[in-house]
């Protein structure tokens, strides 16, 4: 099978109103085959650039090219993408397959050809067997998983997603992810994926561009924003580090590297425990420096809290290995 999707957004722009940006000087490429995620809080560009590769959006300035093809002055039928959208938008009248093969119907498709296409597909996504109910006796997992399949029906060389996961509950999202990966893999193109969620991201991508109020903050792979995070924000964001001053400026301590040893009396790193959360593999302890009040967290492995269980009110001193440490920008 041959990886298509090889995506390149050039100092895309998106303005409204003249003066009110959205997407700042987006430049980015990304690899055919690729799992993308659009990173960020809410309004801060990603889903302004995803509709831009979509062509819901129309751009400002700059350049989106798909496999070598100019998308700005293409509609969307014509961009080679397709879009699943966060609210699935079934059509309630119709049944599972014919939602399905609904865009090749309208292209004039022959009903055998329709028929057999859109049958591969809700195989490919677990469906097949509810193929003549209507969207309101699924469930929303499997409504999900019928709008995956009318969007893979014309083939694009890049799907994109707006929080595909978003209208799930925990347990499900957690198995439809497994579900977007498995896809992603069997079909070899790209997929560019909008979520808020971290856990989602680092989960899926194999890159992840983390945007805020509408420039890219870090854009690399899981690994290294979650570990190498380069602005105060991008830790904040990512979760899971503690960010503090040191005597050569501002640095980043990932939680579970933070340690606790009971207080001998050093004014420096004293703390005083505000709350313990246990949350199965692990133990959150927060903590407040008295030196100057500054928030910490120390994630503790369950082993290591039973052995020295804190509690609120007590004392400790906070501790790490200077190579855990990391300076960020402001």
């Amino acid at each position: 099978m041959t990886t298509r999707g090889d995506l390149s957004l050039a100092h895309v722009w998106k303005r409204y109103d003249g003066d009110v940006v959205a997407v700042r000087d987006f430049d980015q490429h990304f690899d055919a085959g690729s799992y993308v995620c659009l990173l960020g809080p809410s309004g801060c560009g990603k889903t302004s650039t995803l509709r831009m590769i979509a062509g819901h959006e129309t751009i400002s300035d700059g350049e989106v090219r798909l496999d070598g093809a100019a998308l700005n002055r293409l509609p969307p039928a014509r961009r080679g993408t397709a879009m699943m959208f966060q609210n699935y938008a079934l059509f309630p009248h119709l049944s599972v397959r014919d939602n399905v093969a609904f865009s090749q119907r309208m292209r004039g498709v022959n009903a055998e050809l329709r028929g057999r296409k859109s049958m591969e597909l809700l195989e490919l996504v677990g469906m097949e067997h509810l193929a003549e109910r209507r969207p309101d006796q699924l469930s929303g997992g499997q409504q999900q998983r019928v709008a995956l399949a009318r969007a893979l029906i014309t083939e694009p060389a890049a799907l994109l997603l707006d929080e595909p996961l978003s209208a799930l509950d925990p347990f499900l999202r957690v198995r439809m992810r497994a579900e977007l990966a498995r896809l992603q893999r069997e079909l070899q193109i790209t997929f560019v994926h909008v979520t808020h969620s971290q856990e989602e991201a680092l989960a899926l991508a194999d890159r992840v561009v983390l945007m805020n109020e509408a420039v890219i903050e870090q854009s690399g792979t899981p690994f290294q924003l979650f570990n190498e995070p380069a602005t105060e924000f991008v830790a904040r964001f990512m979760g899971g580090h503690n960010v503090f001053d040191a005597t050569d400026g501002r640095v980043v301590l990932r939680t579970d590297r933070t340690r606790l040893l009971d207080d001998d009396g050093d004014q420096a790193w004293r703390a005083i425990v505000d709350g313990v959360e246990y949350l199965g593999r692990h133990v959150d302890v927060s903590l407040t420096r008295t030196r100057d009040g500054a928030p910490f967290v120390a994630s503790l492995s369950d082993e290591h809290y039973n052995d020295r269980p804190w509690r609120p009110g007590e004392h400790a001193r906070l501790d790490w290995s200077e190579h855990d440490v990391r300076p960020v920008a402001a």
